[in-house]
């Protein structure tokens, strides 16, 4: 993505797609239910569980973790992480001192290899704005209470890096398995803009 794809309106390449599949929706050569549980894949299971996963490696392997803070791209690469295309991959550590959440104030530049699809109010004019000028107030609105004692950092993504949260490992959870770790990662708390699950959760 270049810094030229700052646009609101829908790509022509968009809007040709949605026409060719409203048409096959017409002609009923497909279901637009599968269309929806297709594209719930890609944003909900298949993406984030990539970021997921290497969330909990982070979570589990001292080492790992170490070098995914160093060195995202590389740390990325290593665990077989492919499609980074010249971008950096830079991982930011939540803490209790520090919050971090992503944005991308110039269009909708988004870590595609890890969370998969970008969510539709990740790329809205209101988010991409208000993120930065007020943090906590936007936070507040999707559930998270950042307390004044701890920090909060806002992270723009551009066409040459981007950003991915690790969020903090949930409390209860010494000794469990990647996988296990891997089911209470979301997509939102890798933007920063939520939580993992609670142990409880599973």
């Amino acid at each position: 993505m270049s810094h030229d794809d700052h646009t609101m309106p829908p790509s022509t390449l968009a809007l040709r797609i949605k026409a060719i599949e409203t048409l096959m929706v017409e002609k009923g050569k497909i279901d637009p239910g599968a269309v929806t549980e297709i594209v719930d894949i890609f944003q909900n299971k298949l993406g984030p569980r990539i970021g997921a996963g290497v969330v909990a490696r982070a979570w589990s392997d001292p080492a790992f973790k170490a070098r995914l803070l160093e060195d995202g791209t590389q740390a990325l690469k290593d665990m077989g992480v492919s499609g980074l295309q010249g971008e950096a991959m830079i991982i930011l550590e939540n803490t209790p001192q520090v919050h971090n959440v992503i944005v991308c104030t110039l269009c909708s530049c988004y870590p595609w290899t890890v969370l998969g699809l970008p969510p539709t109010w990740y790329k809205s004019a209101p988010y991409r704005s208000r993120i930065v000028i007020e943090p906590r107030s936007v936070l507040a609105e999707f559930g998270l209470d950042i307390s004044n004692d701890r920090e909060v950092r806002v992270f723009d993504s551009n066409a040459e890096i981007r950003y991915m949260v690790l969020p903090e490992r949930p409390a209860g959870t010494e000794g469990w398995s990647e996988d296990r770790l891997a089911a209470l990662v979301t997509r939102d708390s890798m933007i920063g803009t939520g939580v993992p699950l609670a142990a409880s959760a599973i």
